[in-house]
């Protein structure tokens, strides 16, 4: 659903241009419009997959990869309905809302602090509100993971992936606590990270790439702190069963990769999303004599800033989310 919001925010045909105006295709058309593309690229690809795991299953042309799929996809027993209609109905719907709620909320595209005019300037901005609220909610699910570590369960394995019916249900809410907080977080820390690199007498190129991180806070920080939850998850459970009993199945590792590939391409498409919308002041620059290495200069910063802040405090999680259940 992240990802899908992220595309309808990035499709050009959702932006509002002064000549669709003219023809009546104003923002909300434009909204009902993202929503029915989401709706049908949504509803195929849930088709597509559904057809795929049938295929596996040997519901369609008799099962392939010689059978090697029967027990683990639980081939010979009927399809649970639910499942159907929630994979081709319950996911396209909650994209298309999600999809038309964020462009009727999205803002009108400002110039960057960095515009020759001085438009933008960071002080009447303000900085994003969530930094607080995400650290509280990341370390409470520290916390609580840590807590409930020391139930029953904590004399094993953490028993995921497998039955959920032995899985502590307060490390499970401990986990979900300190995803939203990185989510929340990850904005004020974008923020945090543009403020630092103009400090200490900036030149033009960190200079710029401050502003710009400054400016797109909010755009890239929210995914940013999501692939780091996710990240995070992936190298806590690798110290959980990288040497365990139960090494990860292959569906496992395809709901992981599924997981980690769409929230890379959310952060890939948001990144995209705040290029274009920063594409008349890199033009404005250029027309003004600032060299194109500048820019690309500005653009490594910047890169290089994230992965400073970011990379530390995804692996800091990780091993303090794995460090309660791999201690017991």
């Amino acid at each position: 659903m992240q990802f899908a919001v992220a595309v309808a925010r990035t499709d050009p045909a959702t932006r509002p241009r002064p000549g669709l105006f003219a023809i009546g295709l104003g923002p909300v058309r434009l909204s009902v419009l993202a929503a029915v593309s989401t709706a049908v690229s949504t509803t195929l690809g849930s088709m597509v997959a559904l057809l795929l795991f049938l295929h596996l299953r040997g519901d369609l042309t008799g099962m392939p990869f010689d059978g090697r799929a029967t027990e683990l996809l639980g081939a010979g027993t009927p399809l649970p309905l639910a499942a159907a209609l929630t994979l081709l109905a319950l996911v396209p719907v909650a994209s298309v809302l999600a999809s038309a709620l964020a462009l009727r909320a999205r803002p009108p595209v400002a110039s960057s602090p960095t515009a020759p005019d001085g438009a933008g300037d960071p002080g009447t901005s303000g900085a994003p509100s969530g930094l607080p609220w995400g650290v509280a909610l990341t370390a409470a699910g520290l916390a609580v993971e840590a807590y409930a570590s020391r139930g029953p369960a904590g004399g094993s394995p953490f028993p995921l992936p497998g039955r959920l019916d032995a899985t502590p249900a307060g490390v499970l809410a401990g986990w979900t606590l300190t995803a939203i907080g990185l989510a929340m977080a990850g904005p004020g820390l974008t923020y945090l990270c543009g403020r630092l690199l103009q400090a200490v007498r900036p030149g033009a190129v960190r200079l710029l790439a401050g502003r710009v991180l400054m400016d797109e806070a909010r755009r890239i920080g929210r995914p940013l702190g999501v692939v780091c939850a996710v990240l995070s998850g992936v190298i806590a459970a690798a110290a959980l069963y990288g040497t365990g009993p139960r090494p990860f199945g292959p569906l496992t590792a395809l709901g992981a990769a599924l997981v980690l590939g769409c929230t890379t391409a959310t952060l890939l498409t948001s990144a995209l999303e705040a290029k274009q919308a920063r594409a008349r002041t890199a033009d404005a620059l250029l027309r003004m004599g600032a060299p194109a290495s500048a820019l690309r200069g500005a653009t490594a910063v910047r890169a290089g800033a994230l992965l400073a802040v970011f990379a530390p405090l995804t692996w800091t999680v990780a091993q303090l989310a794995a460090l309660p259940l791999t201690a017991a």
